[in-house]
């Protein structure tokens, strides 16, 4: 790719990798600033014009994988190939407005020295612009098209990542200038993961724990922690309930930073939703832009797999959907997919079922922690 195209960014760097910086809001107050003189400049020329917005490209064909230079834990990352967001053409056109609709925004609350989620942001924005913002998608998006655009993380941005996440077992949480949290001692439903990225990295942690298993559903995690899993087997729980927010996957990412030598499994539905989960822990997402490749983390799949199919009652396996095969054509059709993975996924649409983890409760309520336990002292993961 020529420099040329590299340089027709705001900010740029000569390398493949194409990341948002964690900055602190005078620097990302002077990023919009910036933005703001090269449009007044472009608009003030002999020849006016209204610049468009040069923008990291978040298709598909702009991901690539990459190896970490000091582990063996690949990523998704994006390139420096661009799209633009322009005010001349008629579809394009409210989506250019609302990315200087959202730097204005992301402008105040960094002068007033606040943080916001995305919730609250967009309840601003439909009150003040309510002719340009109508879902949250539409905030949430342009939200990833200012980060391309300045190179600037959410966070720095003053935008707090929604979370979901909850975390229990062999651990303890340090936050400044607070006791400790023992998450062996607390409910079935854990510790609240905080969406606040900056407080999260100043959390100090103390474990005894051997594993981290992740946890794909809330009503499992729960089960787990009410049975206190981590008691029989030393290890840490943790569950985004779902798809893993930005703050699950960066409490998890600062947990194998402090404890390189343990392991990370996923327990997942066996379906193409359920592995579409584990490699967002695992590789980072293409949506989530320039920031996806920090948090990636080399996380095993533990179960629900096919060679556990003969645990499950023929009448608990459950007919696959078309948004499951849309899903699987996806996966099947990505280059970061490992080969294991992708017959999985190849065995799931030849035999046309999916199969829950509650289905393994025919078993009885205590079945789950041992087939835990029994997979993974077999090493049966891959």
């Amino acid at each position: 790719m020529g420099s040329d195209l590299i340089k027709s960014s705001l900010f740029y760097a000569d390398q493949r990798l194409c990341s948002a910086e964690i900055l602190p809001p005078p620097q990302v107050r002077a990023r919009i600033e910036v933005a703001v003189l090269n449009f007044l400049k472009a608009l003030s020329s002999t020849t006016p014009a209204i610049s468009n917005l040069p923008m990291i490209s978040r298709r598909s064909d702009n991901c690539g994988l990459r190896s970490g230079l000091f582990s063996d834990v690949p990523s998704i990352f994006l390139s420096y190939n661009f799209c633009r967001r322009s005010l001349m053409r008629a579809n394009d056109a409210k989506a250019f407005v609302r990315v200087w609709k959202v730097m204005q925004m992301c402008f105040l609350i960094l002068g007033e020295g606040k943080l916001v989620t995305q919730r609250e942001l967009f309840y601003k924005l439909i009150c003040d612009s309510p002719e340009y913002f109508t879902s949250q998608s539409q905030v949430n998006r342009t939200l990833q098209d200012v980060i391309s655009l300045l190179r600037c993380s959410r966070q720095s941005l003053g935008v707090m990542a929604s979370s979901r996440g909850a975390i229990i077992g062999r651990l303890v949480l340090q936050e400044p200038g607070e006791e400790g949290i023992d998450c062996s001692t607390l409910g079935p439903a854990g510790h609240a993961i905080t969406g606040d990225l900056n407080l999260l990295s100043k959390v100090v942690f103390n474990s005894d724990a051997r594993y981290i298993i992740i946890v794909e559903k809330d009503g499992i995690f729960q089960r787990l922690a009410e049975d206190h899993l981590f008691n029989q087997i030393p290890c840490i729980l943790i569950t985004a309930k779902g798809y893993p927010d930005m703050a699950t996957r960066f409490i998890l990412h600062r947990l194998t930073q402090t404890f390189p030598e343990m392991p990370i499994f996923g327990l997942v539905d066996w379906n193409p939703a359920g592995l579409a989960i584990l490699c967002t822990y695992k590789y980072g997402s293409i949506t989530m832009g320039l920031e996806s490749y920090r948090y990636a983390c080399n996380v095993k799949w533990l179960g629900i797999r096919g060679d556990d199919l003969h645990l499950i009652p023929e009448e608990s396996l459950l007919e696959l959907k078309p948004r499951d095969l849309q899903i699987a054509k996806s996966l099947l059709s990505s280059k970061m997919l490992q080969d294991a993975y992708k017959n999985e996924l190849r065995l799931m649409v030849k035999v046309g079922r999916r199969a829950e983890i509650e289905a393994l409760y025919c078993h009885g309520f205590d079945f789950l922690g041992k087939y835990i336990a029994r997979k993974i002292v077999q090493s049966a993961y891959i």
